[in-house]
C-alpha cells in the first residue's frame, strides 16, 4: 500500500456538515427532557443551552486556531504532542484508539438499534447484529472513497437538519402548543427537584449533546485550505447546533407543559404523540434513526485519522498508516476501529463503556484548549481569535463542569482517570526508545 498523503478534497460545505454531523445525535432527543425537568423553567433551560453553546464556541475557537496551526490530521493528538511532548499525547491517543472512539461508536451504533427496535421489534442478539451490521456498512463505504463517505454524510447532516426543523415548526403549530406552557417563565415548578442536583444533571445532559465537535479536526490533513476553513466551519457548525437546539427545546416546551414532562425516550414520545397523534412516538424514532446513523458515519470516517497520525509518530504499527492503493482511504485504521467498536457492541453498552471515560474525556478536552495558552508564549505570532478570553472563559465553565461530573458520578470520574494513567508504563516499556528520537529529530 503507498504511504503518501492523501488528497484534501473536503471544502467548507463538507467541514460544516461533518461539524453538525457529529454533534447532532441521539443527544437532542434525550437529554431535553431531563433539562426541562430538572431545570424546570423556561428561562433556566434558555440558560443551560447559551451557556453550553458558549463554552462549545470558545473551545472551537481554540480547536480551530490550532487547526490553523498545525494542519494535520490527528486533531487534538497532534496539538498535546506539540504542547506538551509525546508522553501526553500518547496517553491521549491511546485512550481514544483504545476505548473512547470505539465506545462512542459501539454507543452510537446500540442507539441506533434500540431505536430500530422501537419499529421492528428485535430481540437482544438479533438487536446487537443490527448495530454491528450499521458499523461495518459505514466501514465499508469510508474504505471506499472519502468523496462517497462525505456525499453519504452531507446528505444525512442535511436531512437531518431538516427533519429537526420539521419537528420544531410541527410542534409551534401543533394545536396541543400553547404559550400558558411559559408561564412562569423564570421561577422553577412548584415540584422541581432541589437546584443544585437539577444544575449538575443539566449541565452534563447538555454537554453530551454537544459531545463530538473537537473530532472534527483529526480530520485537517483532508480540508483544503485548512488553516482558513477548519475555523469557520467549527463556528458556523455549533452556531447552527445551538439554534437547533435552543429551538427545538422551546418547541418542545409548547406541547407538553413542564409539569408532565417525562424522562429520555418516554418524553419524546410525548411530542410525537402531541404533534401528530398515537403513530407520533414510532415518527420521532425514525427520526432519530437519521440523526444517529448520521453521527456513526461521521465519528467512523473522522476517528481513524487519529491512528495514522499516531502510527506516522511510531506509537501505532505503521502499517495502520498505508492508504488503500485504489481508494487512497486509511483502510486498515477503518476496519481496526470498526472491529473494536463491534466487539464492544457484542460485549457492552452505552453506559457500561462510555460512562465512566466522561470525565477524563473532558480533562483532555481541557488540557487541549489551555495549549493555546503555552503555545502562545513560546509563539507570538501564533493569533488565537478573542485570545486569552475565549481559553479562559472555556475553561473556568469546564472547572465547574468538571466539579458537577466529579460530585454526580464520583466512581466514574476516578476509574477514568485509572486507566489512563495505566499506559505511562505500557508508553515507557514499549514506545519511549523508539519515539523520542524521532518526535526530537
Amino acid at each position: 500500500m503507498a504511504t503518501a498523503r492523501s488528497s484534501r478534497p473536503l471544502q467548507l460545505p463538507s467541514a460544516v456538515a461533518l461539524v453538525v454531523g457529529q454533534v447532532i445525535a441521539v443527544g437532542i432527543f434525550l437529554t431535553p427532557g431531563t433539562i426541562i425537568r430538572t431545570i424546570a423553567s423556561p428561562l433556566g433551560v434558555l440558560l443551560v443551552w447559551a451557556v453550553m453553546g458558549t463554552m462549545a464556541i470558545c473551545g472551537a475557537l481554540c480547536y480551530g486556531a490550532l487547526a490553523a496551526r498545525f494542519p494535520h490530521a490527528g486533531g487534538g493528538y497532534v496539538y498535546l504532542r506539540e504542547a506538551y511532548g509525546p508522553r501526553v499525547a500518547f496517553l491521549y491517543g491511546w485512550k481514544c484508539l483504545l476505548v473512547m472512539d470505539p465506545g462512542i461508536t459501539a454507543a452510537l451504533a446500540t442507539g441506533f438499534a434500540s431505536y430500530a427496535t422501537y419499529i421492528v421489534p428485535l430481540g437482544n442478539v438479533a438487536m446487537r447484529a443490527v448495530a454491528i451490521g450499521a458499523i461495518a456498512a459505514f466501514a465499508a463505504v469510508h474504505i471506499a472513497g472519502v468523496r462517497v463517505g462525505v456525499r453519504l454524510l452531507t446528505t444525512i447532516a442535511v436531512l437531518k437538519i431538516v427533519l429537526v426543523v420539521i419537528l420544531t415548526l410541527g410542534a409551534i403549530v401543533s394545536p396541543a402548543a400553547a404559550w400558558s406552557h411559559f408561564v412562569p417563565f423564570v421561577s422553577r415548578h412548584p415540584h422541581a427537584p432541589p437546584l443544585l442536583g437539577a444544575v449538575a444533571g443539566a449541565f452534563v445532559a447538555a454537554f453530551f449533546s454537544f459531545g463530538g465537535w473537537w473530532e472534527v479536526t483529526k480530520i485537517a490533513g483532508e480540508v483544503r485550505d485548512p488553516s482558513r476553513t477548519l475555523p469557520r466551519a467549527l463556528w458556523a457548525g455549533l452556531a447552527i447546533v445551538t439554534l437547533a437546539y435552543t429551538a427545538a427545546t422551546l418547541s418542545f416546551i409548547a406541547v407538553v407543559p413542564i409539569g408532565q414532562v417525562a424522562e429520555g425516550q418516554a418524553f419524546i414520545a410525548q411530542v410525537g404523540e402531541a404533534i401528530v397523534g398515537p403513530g407520533g412516538g414510532t415518527a420521532v424514532a425514525a427520526i432519530v434513526i437519521v440523526c444517529v446513523l448520521g453521527s456513526l458515519g461521521a465519528m467512523q470516517m473522522i476517528a481513524p485519522r487519529l491512528y495514522v497520525a499516531m502510527a506516522q509518530d511510531g506509537v501505532f504499527p505503521a502499517a495502520a498508516a498505508a492508504l488503500h492503493p485504489r481508494f487512497g482511504t486509511p483502510a486498515r485504521a477503518i476496519a481496526t476501529q470498526a472491529v473494536l467498536a463491534s466487539v464492544l457492541v457484542a460485549i457492552g453498552t452505552f453506559d457500561t463503556i462510555v460512562a465512566f471515560f466522561v470525565f477524563i474525556t473532558v480533562v483532555f478536552i481541557a488540557a487541549t484548549v489551555a495549549s493555546v495558552l503555552v503555545l502562545r508564549r513560546r509563539e507570538s505570532d501564533f493569533q488565537v481569535p478573542m485570545h486569552p478570553w475565549s481559553a479562559v472563559v472555556f475553561l473556568a465553565l469546564v472547572v465547574v463542569l468538571l466539579l458537577l461530573i466529579g460530585a454526580s458520578n464520583p466512581m466514574q470520574a476516578l476509574l477514568g482517570v485509572v486507566v489512563v494513567a495505566a499506559a505511562v508504563p505500557v508508553y515507557r516499556m514499549i514506545h519511549a526508545r523508539r519515539l523520542t528520537p524521532l518526535l526530537e529529530s
